[in-house]
């Protein structure tokens, strides 16, 4: 059995992951806060998008890649199938956006949070499995059953906990907390998932592909910084309750606009000294001119 490092670059990269979790975590539970007060069906497609998006791709796949990062095992490389990766990333935002739209839509119940982080936690568990399968080194990997067991059960419970918090947290102080125990949770997951693993090296040494840590750290860093750019952008431009609740009262206090219409019951009409209406009526097509009367000589 090969010896396995969990942290190469000491408590740099689990630090970084930590952070990572809590940001993604923060800026999902704002997102998802969104949705229940949403007033249309396209504005909860939009704020459950991101939801996902924040919570999936940055506080679960980005902190599993960061994670990784410090990952090493003595006597072989390691190297990452791109689509594989691609794939696990899909899979923790399409998951989370399910679990979203489950208890995110409806009544609130324990059977809809319940059955939402069943949903969720299994997609992160496979998301994390298939994170490890897209890694390619020298070797064979094999898995403890009972910590893999235990692994997934963590990651049910986190993702149930995570979209019960969801959709009832709104204050900033019970989001902050609320994101720092959700970090907990999904750095518990992996590094649970990853006490599971042992790596057994091949006798033979063969010719590995893939991209290396270096390549795709810097697409992935610079998606992370777009896409929380993004949602903080997205969140100060939407309208917040205030917001509306400020448009609705100065509805409420515009006047009425007349109707077209006569003189009001009670008000002389404006005074015409020069004729005016006379000469627009008279200069109209049509207009029918007044019998010339003679007037008696003087």
């Amino acid at each position: 059995m090969a010896d396995i490092n969990h942290f190469e670059y000491g408590w740099i990269t689990p630090a970084l992951s930590y952070a990572l979790s809590v940001l993604g975590s923060i800026l999902g539970l704002v997102c998802a806060s969104r949705i229940r007060t949403a007033s249309s069906t396209g504005q909860k497609l939009w704020w459950g998008t991101l939801a996902a998006w924040a919570l999936g791709g940055t506080a679960i796949w980005t902190m599993h890649f960061m994670a990784m990062l410090g990952f090493a095992v003595t006597g072989s490389r390691i190297r990452y199938d791109v689509p594989i990766t691609v794939v696990s990333a899909l899979i923790a935002v399409a998951a989370v956006g399910v679990g979203l739209a489950i208890v995110g839509t409806g009544r609130l119940s324990v059977v809809r949070i319940l059955a939402g982080g069943l949903f969720t936690g299994a997609g992160v568990a496979a998301m994390h499995y298939s994170g490890m399968a897209a890694m390619r080194l020298d070797g064979r990997l094999l898995y403890d059953n009972l910590r893999v067991g235990l692994s997934v059960v963590i990651a049910v419970v986190a993702a149930s906990v995570a979209l019960w918090l969801a959709v009832t947290v709104r204050r900033g102080l019970a989001v902050f907390a609320s994101a720092l125990v959700m970090g907990v949770a999904v750095n518990g997951m992996h590094f649970t998932g990853m006490s599971a693993l042992s790596v057994h090296l091949h006798e033979q040494r063969s010719e590995m592909t893939g991209a290396g840590v270096g390549t795709l750290l810097i697409p992935i860093v610079l998606l992370v910084i777009f896409g929380v750019v993004g949602l903080v952008y997205a969140l100060l431009a939407a309208p917040t309750d205030e917001d509306r609740a400020g448009a609705a009262y100065l509805d409420a206090r515009q006047p009425p606009v007349p109707a077209a219409a006569g003189p009001a019951e009670g008000v002389l009409p404006a005074p015409d000294p020069v004729g005016l209406r006379a000469r627009s009526t008279l200069a109209r097509p049509g207009a029918q001119f007044p019998a010339r009367r003679d007037h008696p000589p003087r």
